[in-house]
């Protein structure tokens, strides 16, 4: 199938992976948006005919009123519809967490449907929305303890500059498809700058030699490149230039970037990528507004950790455990109160045993077991127990919410 089920405690991670995204999206001032898993097969489109993501790996389907659909395969496109659809006021800053589907060989961190954060800025021409929107990928991961990151940034240019090199990275590689073969030569009939996002080895000493594109900038471009270089430098983000990163899809235009992670096989080393779209929202029958915006694969990305060691998913789910010696009503009420105050409480259910329920408190990984007993109860106590060092100490009954909470705040 290519698809896969997450479960607790790995799903654990994921809560904090977007719930880290989701804080630091909202300090740099973008939203929450939610899109359809499906859209009109031409939303899908406007990413390009050309690319392999719609021509051989996007999900079709005819619905019982003959419209032609499609399960959404990356995330910008969508966003941009609901822009164009809805016109929120521009500058509109979007974040989204969101399953994407597409039909590819499933391999380690690649699934037919895999999940991605990301974010779109649209309506805004200002190199320095560039700056901001790689910062906001660069704080995530280096918040959630990614270091083996390397920072690829290349720049498409605008109209003025793609059109002269188009045609020069045309003719260069028709010079080449007579050694290259018939699936190069289709790949250069199709669309001559995804000659340059591909991976076959045989092809690479050709892409070396290729012309550049920053070879080609307009002066308007170039100044617009050479300010997102200034203002990353002045973050502290370092930065390789990479003439060769065009990304996957046609939309892109002006400034590329991508992290790729060094602890990932080199084939499928890159866990976050974006760019500039400025002409994406007139295509879809919108105002002009130009974007920019990146994906970052949670799976992937995930993988990128258990290489770092960084961001556990293994670890307690709960911080109490009530062990009920009495007849179930008191362990409804204190459970209740535990987690009407914040805390992370579970009980047993089913009438087990006192013993079977310490059992399971340990199971738990709760630092706190409470005991709710006949004598404790008869004088308005419960019996509290540290369950990593066996202490045990008696707390009144009103109180022990507010005294499990002060010493897990209080923990080293």
């Amino acid at each position: 199938m290519g698809t896969r089920d997450v479960l607790a405690p790995e799903s654990r991670r994921w809560v904090d992976a977007v719930a880290s995204f989701a804080v630091r999206a909202q300090r740099f001032g973008y939203g929450l948006v939610l899109t359809p898993a499906f859209e009109h097969l031409e939303v899908f489109e406007r990413v390009g005919t050309g690319t392999d993501v719609v021509h051989k790996e996007m999900y079709e389907l005819t619905d019982r009123g003959g419209r032609r659909l499609a399960l959404r395969p990356e995330g910008t496109a969508s966003v941009v519809r609901a822009f164009v659809e809805h016109r929120p006021t521009p500058p509109w800053k979007a974040w989204y967490v969101a399953p994407q589907f597409r039909y590819e060989r499933p391999q380690r961190g690649r699934y037919r449907q895999h999940h991605q954060l990301g974010v779109e800025a649209i309506g805004v021409d200002d190199p320095d929305i560039d700056v901001e929107v790689v910062d906001l990928a660069h704080g995530y991961l280096r918040d959630l303890g990614l270091r083996e990151l390397t920072l690829r940034l290349n720049s498409m240019g605008d109209e003025a500059s793609r059109a002269p090199y188009g045609e020069a990275l045309r003719e260069y590689l028709l010079d080449h498809v007579g050694e290259l073969g018939d699936e190069f030569a289709e790949r250069v009939e199709a669309s001559p700058l995804r000659v340059l996002d591909s991976k076959r080895r045989e092809w690479q000493g050709v892409i070396e030699r290729a012309p550049q594109i920053t070879e080609y900038l307009s002066d308007e471009a170039g100044a617009a490149f050479e300010r997102v270089q200034r203002g990353l430098r002045a973050l502290g983000i370092d930065f390789e230039l990479s003439a060769r990163l065009v990304r996957g899809f046609d939309y892109y235009t002006g400034t590329t970037f991508e992290f790729s992670s060094s602890a990932l096989d080199a084939a499928q080393d890159v866990v976050c990528g974006g760019g500039r779209y400025d002409r994406l929202a007139e295509e879809m029958g919108g105002p002009r507004a130009p974007g920019i915006g990146f994906g970052l694969g949670l799976e992937r990305m995930l993988l990128a950790a258990d290489s770092e060691g960084v961001l556990p998913g293994e670890g307690a789910t709960v911080d109490v455990f009530v062990v009920d010696g009495l007849d179930g009503r008191d362990a409804v009420l204190v459970v209740h109160e535990l987690r009407e105050t914040g805390l992370r409480a579970d009980r047993s259910y089913g009438g087990r045993s006192v013993k079977a329920q310490w059992k399971q408190a340990d199971r738990s990984g709760a630092r706190y077991g409470v005991m709710l007993g006949a004598d404790e109860a008869a004088r308005g106590m419960v019996g509290v127990k540290d369950l990593e060092t066996g202490d045990q100490i008696e707390v009144a009954r009103a109180e022990v919410a507010a005294w499990i909470e002060t010493r897990l705040e209080t923990r080293p």
